[in-house]
């Protein structure tokens, strides 16, 4: 395993999309685990899916914080995209560690809103690196590590499965894939140029509970109660490496500590600093397995009546523009270097979103 060598403790972390699913998770763990932390989190609260999830969210923050006198958190609601506001977030409270999850999220949408995932995901991203590149100015420390969100969209039409960090993904099939691969290449770039040290975390769909209603769990959920017919791509014939929350921020947490090793290479330049790792739970479910494990998980929690009839709701459709026919992660890397593996079964996570589904929005 790598040498940890980051204590959190009494450290300033910034947190970009600290009000989305992966983001608020993150933030809740460290106020858990890591004591006298100084959590920095900025959010644009976009209307790309419902606000009042995000504010949520918030809230559980906030109440995490009083459990946890001895960290801080401040919340600035603002844009990655806005480079003023990025650079005087990083002179006023000179974070040690960055953790870069806000990011326009979405294959589909980003083939009908192309404009906010170059916003949001390029030019956001740039200015995370440009301002980690000045945090090393007139002699301060600055970043000791910057972790960011990259993604399984990456491997694109690859046939060869489980996925490895050692192909080639040059054949992104949708612009949030390309956006998040250039995340990959530009990190590359500012590692090698200005020795920051970078680690690239390639997520393998995350769910469970308060997460993204884009996402199908959650949109099957909602139609399903409706009494509507949800539609299950590719005829059913679709697997994903479906991936609980909590493993990922798990995940998320070990990699921050461990910053690749800064060095020399025979030039006297810098190797860059660089690493990517899978996230997935390294166990692809067929599309029609996991929409009856959920529908057994939404009538055990009572969100769907015992006797609901399934088979009448649903209906097998051809892929869409942007999917791929199977996610696969092969993690290998992330259990050599951190002695790390995602472990919750799809049923044990998806028991606990309906729990949390059942309460938050029927209130029982």
């Amino acid at each position: 395993m790598l040498p940890q060598n980051i204590s959190l403790q009494n450290k300033t972390i910034l947190i970009t999309g600290s009000a989305g699913f992966i983001g608020s998770n993150h933030v809740l763990e460290l106020l858990r685990t890591q004591s006298l932390c100084h959590i920095v989190g900025i959010d644009n609260i976009n209307d790309y899916y419902d606000v009042s999830i995000k504010e949520w969210r918030l809230k559980q923050i906030e109440k995490e914080v009083e459990n946890n006198p001895e960290s801080t958190w401040t919340f600035i609601k603002g844009s990655i995209a806005d480079k003023v506001l990025i650079d005087d977030i990083f002179s006023t409270y000179k974070p040690a560690v960055v953790v870069n999850l806000a990011a326009q999220a979405g294959v589909r949408y980003s083939i009908t809103n192309p404009d906010v995932y170059v916003e949001s995901n390029l030019i956001g991203f740039y200015n995370i690196l440009e301002a980690c590149r000045h945090s090393y100015n007139n002699g301060e420390p600055g970043v000791q590590h910057l972790v960011y969100a990259s993604s399984s969209s990456v491997y694109g039409s690859n046939k060869k499965v489980p996925y490895s960090t050692d192909d080639k993904v040059d054949n992104p099939v949708s612009l949030y894939a390309a956006t998040k691969k250039s995340n990959e290449l530009m990190a590359h770039a500012y590692s090698k140029l200005y020795n920051i040290p970078s680690t690239g975390l390639r997520f393998f769909t995350v769910y469970g509970p308060a997460g993204r209603p884009d996402m199908a769990y959650f949109g099957f959920t909602n139609k399903l109660i409706k009494g509507e017919t949800i539609e299950i791509f590719n005829y059913g014939n679709c697997k994903r490496d479906f991936t609980y929350i909590d493993d990922i921020v798990e995940g998320i947490i070990k990699v921050m500590q461990k910053p690749p090793k800064k060095q020399s290479g025979e030039d006297g330049l810098p190797l860059p600093p660089y690493a990517i790792y899978n996230i997935g739970n390294n166990h692809p479910e067929n599309l029609l397995d996991f929409v009856t494990i959920l529908q057994e998980e939404l009538i055990r929690a009572r969100v769907l009546p015992e006797d609901y009839d399934f088979e009448a709701h649903k209906k097998l459709v051809p892929m869409q523009p942007g999917d791929v026919p199977i996610t696969y992660a092969d993690t290998t890397a992330l259990e050599r270097d951190f002695g790390f593996k995602p472990s919750t079964s799809l049923r044990e996570g998806l028991r606990k979103f309906a729990q949390w589904y059942k309460e938050y929005y029927l209130g029982k």
